[in-house]
């Protein structure tokens, strides 16, 4: 169950909200009594509800906005259970102040917004003499470890317990409370009017993750990064999840770069089974691994884990998505296609990163002419190097007569949207212009190729057949290659519904 917590200042803004709620199937909501302006009315908030709530008045020092005076804060929450509501939330220092009464059940709460204390524990046995029907703690996750923790605590707990990690470290906390034994957890009603750090929105909970179709056989998947909160990942894998009735959910975890051996060695108790990998961890990630694909060897990046009993297999999907991508759009063209194709033609990989390294190894496995060039002109000649292809110096890019340009940079990702990393008047109409950038799909280099009359591949088809490539990974299935196409460019705003 999710409760969706509800902030407003009028009175009559939260009884619609709390209506257009439950009218969306959500159970139970929290009505925040410390956003409201003016005096709080509890009995206007609660006399024709239409539904189960928990009433909560938050102090600064919690979180909330509460400034007013304790005695009229815990008047306010002494009324609430006069008044019979289904919860009411009281803050570890002032349960005992607040006697049961009624069917009113007690959630007795600690907030801790710097970290995620060495002694939970202690506390959560402090919290469970308070008379608790549900204990709740919310602390700020900063290493990815104490997610586990948190989880940890909720499914060994003979109290109901709700325990989240804050931040946006602690988003996997939120999403898997629930298969580890929480009564509930919560989101807000609307992405921009979160009242927590890293707190989820009610329509992300339920149509991206499917919260209330977790449970305990629930197999984990999910994209590593760092920073992790710009992936699409999540939406297409968990669409296609849905699409095909498994029971199965891929979350973000954001993993700093000091974090990742940690956290795939804590990977098994979290049941996962699966990984995405993404910037900065496609390299580091190779010394966790025990078994490597061809691909892996030769590009020195995995972009896909898949745990396998004791086994962490790395495999990559970049290349083999890049080259079909661009070998497709190939043999679509007659003219490119009578010219030979990629064997012997000049490509300029732009980016000597994990989907540069992927795809010049592609291509050079194709038999092309591989240039590299990168702003870190050391990445570039180690790259060059390691595949045995020429390297440039990035101001001398516009200097290689390309048959195909390939852009393996952030240059020109969302938001930087006005930035390209090849000037317009070097493109020259007989060119292939790839782009890896999803996000947006016509990047302007790409624009800007369609202006001068070169032959485009855009890097939604790229992400799309990666995903269904580590789909297959992780499934065995074949993941909905239309469904996972429409959920990015959804996502992306390159079509309009």
């Amino acid at each position: 169950m999710i409760c969706v917590s509800i902030g407003r200042g009028r009175h009559r803004h939260m009884i619609a909200e709390h209506r257009h709620l439950v009218e969306n199937g959500a159970q139970l909501v929290e009505l925040r009594l410390d956003y409201l302006n003016g005096e709080p009315n509890i009995k206007r908030l609660v006399a024709e509800r239409p539904g189960a709530v928990v009433i909560s008045c938050r102090r600064r020092r919690d979180g909330g906005k509460w400034s007013r005076g304790e005695e009229q804060r815990l008047l306010l929450l002494r009324t609430a259970i006069a008044e019979g509501v289904e919860y009411v939330d009281l803050e570890d220092d002032v349960a005992g102040q607040v006697p049961r009464f009624g069917k009113t059940k007690r959630i007795v709460s600690l907030h801790d917004f710097r970290k995620t204390p060495s002694d939970l524990e202690a506390i959560h046995a402090r919290l469970c003499a308070l008379d608790p029907d549900v204990v709740k703690i919310c602390t700020m996750a900063n290493h990815p470890g104490d997610n586990l923790r948190m989880l940890r605590l909720v499914r060994g707990s003979s109290v109901p317990t709700v325990g989240l990690c804050m931040g946006d470290i602690g988003i996997p906390s939120r999403i898997l409370t629930g298969k580890f034994g929480a009564p509930f957890t919560y989101a807000t009603f609307h992405q921009e009017r979160a009242l927590a750090p890293g707190q989820l929105s009610y329509d992300e909970m339920t149509d991206v993750y499917r919260y209330d179709q977790i449970n305990d056989q629930t197999e984990i998947f999910g994209v590593i990064a760092d920073p992790v909160g710009h992936s699409l990942s999540p939406l297409i894998h968990n669409a296609a999840f849905g699409r095909m009735n498994m029971n199965r959910v891929y979350l973000p975890f954001r993993v700093p770069r000091e974090s990742l051996s940690e956290f795939i060695e804590q990977a098994g108790e979290l049941a996962i089974q699966g990984l995405s990998v993404t910037i900065p961890h496609k390299e580091t990630i190779l010394e966790k691994l025990t078994q490597l694909d061809d691909a892996v060897r030769g590009i020195g990046a995995a972009n896909t884990v898949v745990f396998k009993d004791d086994q962490r297999l790395g495999f990559n999907t970049d290349s083999s998505a890049a080259l079909s991508s661009i070998e497709e759009a190939i043999a679509g063209d007659p003219k490119i296609a009578s010219d030979g194709g990629l064997p012997g033609a000049t490509a300029l990989v732009l980016g000597a990163g994990g989907v540069g390294k992927a795809i010049a190894y592609g291509l050079l496995q194709r038999k092309a002419q591989v240039v590299v060039a990168d702003g870190d002109s050391e990445r570039a000649r180690d790259l060059a190097k390691r595949l045995d292809c020429r390297s440039i110096e990035w101001p001398l890019r516009h200097t290689v007569i390309a048959d195909l340009l390939a852009n393996a940079t952030p240059v020109g990702m969302h938001p930087n949207v006005d930035e390209s990393p090849f000037e317009e008047h070097y493109l020259r109409s007989s060119m292939i212009v790839f782009d890896a950038i999803y996000n947006p799909e016509n990047t302007l280099l790409i624009k800007n190729a369609r202006s001068r009359g070169c032959k485009v591949i855009t890097g939604v088809d790229m992400f799309v057949r990666q995903a269904r490539m580590q789909f297959k990974l992780f499934t065995g299935e074949d993941g909905p290659a239309d469904l996972m196409r429409d959920v990015i460019k959804r996502a992306t705003a390159a079509v309009r519904f």
